[in-house]
């Protein structure tokens, strides 16, 4: 039943991003102003990064649970690579940004496939903030320790821990809707990544009121209400894959929207305090994988605490 609802989803995706492509395509060819090209070419990066995320998520579910751990592993390391890359350390941090890399990221993902959910809510929070001070006061720099400090905490607690709720959601045991976790899991990065990509459409289609243009020039009202409750309206109607009513889903949807709005707008502070205008290059012509993943940050765990304090006994 799962096996055939997966194909279906990824089968409609393949469908709605081939005419995504084509009209992308067509576009380019019809855009005469290097305004209208520019915004044409944006669009079209986030649908070839789409195809991607589509191919890798597709490989992940169809090998299941282990794989799937593994590709937001690799994701977390990618985005802590990128994340420490921009915000600057001394030797002295060395020793705890190798425990932030090599023991508390791979202990992460581990607690995960072994069902620890104790463990796993606590590890990085609790023993990863307290230790990792500890192994760089030990180096006895105190030049800027705090600030040193907070960077190596909280580049762990963004691209390790808020990420890896997305796979969490495996964990997940509600009932009458046991071994469908992946379906949840579907379900959150589909409704945050349409959420971004409508939220761009509606922008550039009607912005004209920017929310902060300090932080994030292109981010709009009009953009982000028409976005959000395009995103909102499509996560109700996938209200079928998931344990939730359609109005369940609605509001489920809505406060994924709401979280990665501010998780977008928030990581986009950072990269303007670093002088950067992307977290990196690993995909072409849209930056790092923290650029594609900077909504999760905040709506995965929001949406895996709210699924689990109201749908797990």
């Amino acid at each position: 039943m799962m096996d055939s609802t997966l194909l279906t989803l990824f089968g409609g995706l393949v469908v709605l991003l081939t005419l995504a492509s084509v009209i992308g395509r067509v576009l380019g060819q019809r855009a005469t102003t290097a305004d209208g090209r520019a915004t044409v070419e944006n669009l079209n990066a986030r649908i070839r990064a789409w195809w991607g995320m589509v191919a890798i998520f597709a490989i992940a579910f169809v090998f299941g649970r282990t794989v799937t751990l593994v590709l937001f592993t690799l994701t977390s390391f990618y985005c802590l690579r990128e994340f420490i890359s921009l915000t600057p350390t001394r030797p002295a941090d060395h020793t705890a940004l190798a425990f932030a890399f090599y023991v508390f990221l791979p202990l992460q993902y581990i607690l995960i496939g072994v069902d620890w959910q104790t463990l796993f809510s606590i590890a990085i929070p609790v023993y990863a903030f307290l230790l990792l001070p500890v192994l760089s006061v030990l180096k006895h720099d105190t030049d800027n320790f705090l600030t040193r400090t907070a960077k190596v905490q909280w580049a762990l607690m963004l691209t390790v821990y808020c990420i890896s709720h997305a796979p969490a959601l495996l964990l997940l045991k509600i009932p009458g809707y046991e071994g469908q976790g992946v379906l949840l899991l579907f379900f959150l990065v589909a409704v945050v990544q349409l959420s971004d990509v409508l939220q761009y459409v509606f922008g550039k289609l009607m912005g004209k009121h920017k929310i902060a243009p300090v932080v994030s020039p292109n981010k709009t009202w009009e953009g982000f209400i028409g976005g959000g409750l395009a995103a909102t309206l499509i996560g109700a109607a996938l209200y079928g894959i998931t344990p939730f009513t359609p109005w369940q889903a609605a509001g489920m949807a809505l406060a994924i929207v709401l979280a990665g709005f501010c998780g977008g707008l928030v990581l986009s502070a950072v990269k303007r305090s670093m002088g950067a205008k992307d977290w990196g290059r690993m995909i072409q012509g849209h930056g790092g994988a923290l650029d594609r993943m900077d909504s999760v940050t905040f709506a995965a765990p929001l949406f895996f605490h709210l699924t689990n304090y109201f749908f797990v006994p």
